[in-house]
């Protein structure tokens, strides 16, 4: 069996972005050799996520007004008990929660296998820093 342990280093501007990896996924499946396996795509931090869905502007500002009614970014300790610890991103907490931290792809035939518009996307809730994602990739 074959692996390959890959990590992508985001660094997001702005509180709230969404950015489509598949490209550099598909690189890491390319590298590994693998022709039939999974993908392993996983958001190391607790304010960002990952997920699939279809690459089109207005999906991704439904989702950002969606996440933000849901959890208003709020720095006032008394709206979020989370924002008394001394930080002020207990909205961004919340939005990785919906959104998912990881997925996990089939790769078939040495290629990511898609449904149709399906791409992989890091969601970034708390952005202006660095932050990684995890890409593990088994297979033949």
């Amino acid at each position: 069996m074959k692996s390959l342990t890959e990590y992508l280093t985001m660094r997001v501007p702005g509180k709230m972005s969404f950015v489509n990896i598949t490209p550099e996924v598909a690189a890491a499946v390319r590298k590994s050799g693998v022709q039939e396996g999974l993908v392993l795509v996983n958001s190391m931090h607790i304010t960002s996520s990952v997920f699939i869905n279809d690459d089109e502007a207005g999906l991704h500002r439904d989702f950002g007004k969606w996440l933000e009614e849901l959890a208003p970014f709020n720095p006032d300790p008394d709206h979020y008990h989370h924002n008394r610890t001394g930080e002020d991103n207990a909205d961004a907490h919340l939005k990785r929660q919906v959104m998912g931290r990881e997925v996990v792809v089939a790769i078939t035939g040495g290629k990511l296998d898609f449904g149709p518009w399906e791409q992989i996307f890091y969601g970034e809730f708390d952005g202006n820093r660095s932050k990684r994602v995890l890409l593990k990739i088994i297979g033949e």
